[in-house]
């Protein structure tokens, strides 16, 4: 099924930095999920992009049940490709639909109430041990430095993915 338009729900940017971007290269237009509910009619065709937070795409159910979604991304601090098994599950998205994590970044400043709690207790808690494995320290650096990568190349396979639903549609 080929989207006709990109959804995202976004809490630090990176999530909406991409929903530009792909919608940029492939064409698509891009709406928040609030300005989605107004312009888009219900059971429109969508691919749909969301903050990852405890392993569930935020905002994803609330978008599924309005719209067609076509594929997700989820966006969060893990590499891009990874835990998808785990994303799948705690959302509840469906085998057949298209699943594609990508790593965003964090920005504390944007942080509220229990996320910036949860955050800091994290950073901590890595920051504590004496021996970390190379994802762990790969993850404190990112919680300590606010890093942002969002990156077009992090996009491919989901591009990818698109163009053959369209070749095939």
């Amino acid at each position: 099924m080929k989207p006709n338009a990109i959804v995202f729900t976004s809490s630090t940017g990176h999530t909406e930095q991409y929903a530009r971007l792909l919608g940029s290269r492939i064409g698509l237009r891009v709406f928040s999920l609030r300005e989605a509910e107004k312009s888009l009619s219900a059971g429109t065709s969508v691919l749909y992009l969301g903050w990852i937070h405890a392993s569930h795409v935020k905002g994803y159910a609330d978008a599924a049940k309005r719209f067609r979604v076509c594929a997700v991304c989820g966006v969060g601090l893990c590499d891009t490709g990874t835990l998808l098994a785990e994303v799948r599950k705690a959302t509840t998205i469906p085998a057949q639909t298209p699943l594609f994590t990508l790593q965003g970044g964090i920005d504390r400043s944007r942080l509220k109430g229990m996320n910036k709690l949860m955050i800091s207790m994290l950073t901590k808690g890595l920051a504590s041990q004496k021996q970390r494995t190379a994802q762990e320290e790969r993850m404190l650096t990112l919680l300590q430095s606010d890093a942002n990568y969002v990156c077009a190349e992090n996009l491919n396979g989901i591009q990818r993915w698109f163009e053959k639903e369209v070749t095939y549609i």
